[in-house]
């Protein structure tokens, strides 16, 4: 059966990979929190691998000036040719608005990236950060707005994420080289350290073990997530969204690829 893992319990869920005690798992596996210092981020990764999913988790972001820092929550799998799907949030100098940046890797290709204002503080409280992949499209939404879809175009010759599971990972480090302003605005280490926490991890997904999918066409009914597609509201509030709250978007980025955007672009 399609499992949906014990929401909420980060013990039963993932294992903090690095940090050396500055990632810490509190309020019996209800909260999780992630710091960063001078001397090292810290980061999480799932305990099961996933192939296909509607993944949410809550995360309230580094406050105050957060410039020069990146959290990072994003599924991948492994291996020069990985597949990845990224929510990666830029820091900021206090009262300037974060960054939203996305990104979708096929075979160890990336440079998908599009970028996003969010239209509240992030730091402020939790929000719920979401995405769906299923074989059909991807999705990328923010407290249940879709901001970005990556459909998939293979009958067009374009690559899509269906056949490599991935772990679910997270990480807050430092990139003062190029996270804020294109790192003209370094990290103030007098801040730290600087925290972000996670809450109501929830996962609808075929969880890959030993080979094999807990997904299966005898059960497809009951997973109504594995075909969900973008309805016409859907569809307008990503184009609300990105009217209004989009900051770069590659498929129009032509000085980046002078020989051409990419074939997806033409899709868009």
């Amino acid at each position: 059966m399609v499992a949906a893992s014990a929401a909420n319990d980060f013990n039963q869920n993932f294992d903090i990979t690095w940090g050396d005690g500055r990632a810490k798992i509190l309020n019996n596996g209800q909260l999780l929190t992630l710091s960063l210092d001078k001397t090292s981020g810290s980061g999480f990764k799932s305990k099961k691998q996933y192939l296909f999913g509607k993944i949410d988790m809550q995360l309230k972001l580094v406050p105050g000036n957060s410039a020069g820092t990146v959290t990072a929550y994003y599924l991948s799998s492994v291996g020069s040719a990985h597949d990845e799907i990224d929510f990666e949030f830029l820091g900021n100098l206090s009262g300037e608005p974060y960054i939203l940046h996305t990104n979708v890797f096929t075979q160890g290709k990336g440079n998908r990236e599009q970028q996003f204002y969010l239209w509240f503080d992030p730091t402020k409280d939790f929000h719920t950060y979401s995405v769906l992949w299923n074989p059909q499209s991807i999705i990328f939404s923010v407290d249940g707005t879709p901001i970005r879809e990556f459909k998939n175009l293979e009958s067009n010759g374009i690559q899509f994420p269906k056949s490599q599971p991935m772990w679910i990972y997270s990480s807050l480090w430092n990139a003062d080289d190029w996270a804020t302003r294109g790192g003209l605005v370094k990290t103030d280490w007098t801040q730290a350290p600087f925290t972000a926490s996670y809450r109501n991890f929830n996962a609808q997904a075929c969880i890959w073990a030993s080979g094999s999918s807990s997904c299966s066409s005898s059960n497809s009914s009951k997973n109504s997530w594995l075909t969900q597609s973008l309805d016409t509201t859907g569809q307008e509030r990503i184009k609300w969204v990105q009217k209004n709250y989009m900051i770069y978007n590659y498929c129009t980025d032509t000085k980046r690829f002078p020989q051409g955007l990419p074939k997806e672009c033409s899709f868009a």
